[in-house]
């Protein structure tokens, strides 16, 4: 070889005329067996059983009713308290059931109470908040006094808080 020549081999780079070949592996074919014939499992349909019990046919002879209780077809033989007269008695229609409902006295009264409870409790909110809308500057200005005196600095209005 002679200085300034360069050899150049001709089977450097592949052939690229024709169609591209890309490198594969054979895999045989698999042989998959048939599976067992195996006989179909026979399942009983599951039972259960209804609870049950024997029923009492009669009470005991020493059964007493509870205290306070009237024996069966005997009235009664404490009268009941007639209602205070405060009380009226409505009967719902459809349904025959008597109701309780007090005069209208007490009806108002109670309502009335209700509304002054709502009422003074908004009002004393409110006068809590202007209050405390009217004072902070002040507690402020007395907290920013109290810390020069103190010696500590206090720029920008704010109360500094201790470091961790």
């Amino acid at each position: 070889m002679k200085l300034g020549q360069l050899h150049v081999k001709q089977n450097f780079l592949p052939d690229f005329t024709g169609p591209p070949v890309f490198p594969s592996i054979s895999i045989p074919d698999q042989v998959i067996p048939e599976p067992p014939n195996l006989p179909r499992a026979i399942l009983e349909l599951p039972r259960g059983e209804a609870p049950s019990y024997m029923p009492m046919l009669a009470p005991p002879e020493d059964l007493k009713p509870p205290v306070g209780v009237a024996k069966e077809g005997e009235e009664d033989a404490k009268e009941k308290p007639p209602p205070p007269p405060e009380v009226r008695k409505i009967t719902i229609p459809w349904i025959n059931h008597d109701l309780p409902v007090p005069k209208e006295e007490i009806v108002v009264a109670a309502g009335m109470t209700a509304v002054v409870s709502v009422v003074a409790t908004l009002t004393a909110t409110s006068l809590f908040n202007q209050v405390v809308k009217l004072l902070k500057p002040v507690f402020m200005q007395l907290a920013k006094r109290i810390q020069k005196k103190l010696g500590k600095d206090t720029t920008d209005g704010e109360i500094e808080e201790p470091t961790r």
